[in-house]
């Protein structure tokens, strides 16, 4: 009997040994994904300035940046759409997803119809919405500490 109630307790440590584990390969996972997406937004900042600038003078370019918008939006439904969220990370999750939400409004308004504008573009707030997201690297990254 005494062997029995030992190997329960053994059976019982280790599952929640395995819980853990599978805790932390969570939480190890949404970072990545997490800072991949916040990655991509970053480069999309980055570089769509001079875009924009140089798609007042070629429309060729304004084709271009309208499918980055349109690739950046996708992204962001997708991320919006994560579901399994690591206990650990529900908080900043929240806060990232109605960051994203706003992003996501901000340029559905710039492109009407599926054809970008770029003068609403020039004055939308994504490019500080963008930088908002970007602001919360350093917590998502402290969630593997």
């Amino acid at each position: 009997m005494k062997k029995f109630t030992i190997m329960i307790i053994l059976a019982t440590m280790l599952l929640s040994g395995c819980s853990f584990f599978n805790e932390v390969n969570d939480t190890l996972d949404y970072v990545g994904v997490t800072t991949e997406h916040i990655e991509r937004l970053n480069t999309f900042a980055e570089e769509a300035p001079q875009l924009v600038e140089n798609a007042l003078s070629n429309p060729e370019l304004v084709t271009e940046l309208q499918s980055q918008l349109s690739t950046l939006k996708t992204e962001i439904e997708e991320f919006i759409a994560l579901s399994d969220i690591p206990t650990i990370a529900e908080d900043i999750h929240q806060e990232l997803v109605s960051k994203n939400e706003l992003l996501l409004e901000e340029i559905n308004k710039v492109l009407e119809n599926g054809h970008l504008a770029l003068d609403k573009l020039e004055n939308s707030q994504i490019f500080t919405t963008i930088s908002d997201v970007t602001s919360l690297m350093n917590r998502i990254e402290n969630l593997t500490q």
